[in-house]
């Protein structure tokens, strides 16, 4: 499946047991590649960022390859 990166912006992501995480709000691109690298979610309120790998703005970093599915929701399936 293809789909424009502008239409994941916003879009909920959740792990794959349920918890929602946050929206997300951009992609690091490996300029190098050109491959994304990651996902840069705003967190929801119920997630303790501290938890994750964060950026400077407080987004949550999470890797790209953990992306499992994109439909109404972006699954990610982390490892705990």
């Amino acid at each position: 499946m293809r789909k424009f990166l502008t239409e994941l912006r916003g879009k909920t992501v959740m792990t794959n047991d349920g918890q929602i995480l946050g929206l997300i709000d951009n992609f690091v691109v490996d300029t190098s590649t050109g491959a994304i690298a990651h996902v840069l979610v705003t967190p929801s309120e119920d997630i303790e960022p501290q938890l994750f790998q964060v950026d400077t703005t407080g987004r949550l970093v999470l890797p790209f390859k953990s992306m499992r599915a994109v439909k109404d929701v972006v699954v990610m399936e982390l490892g705990k």
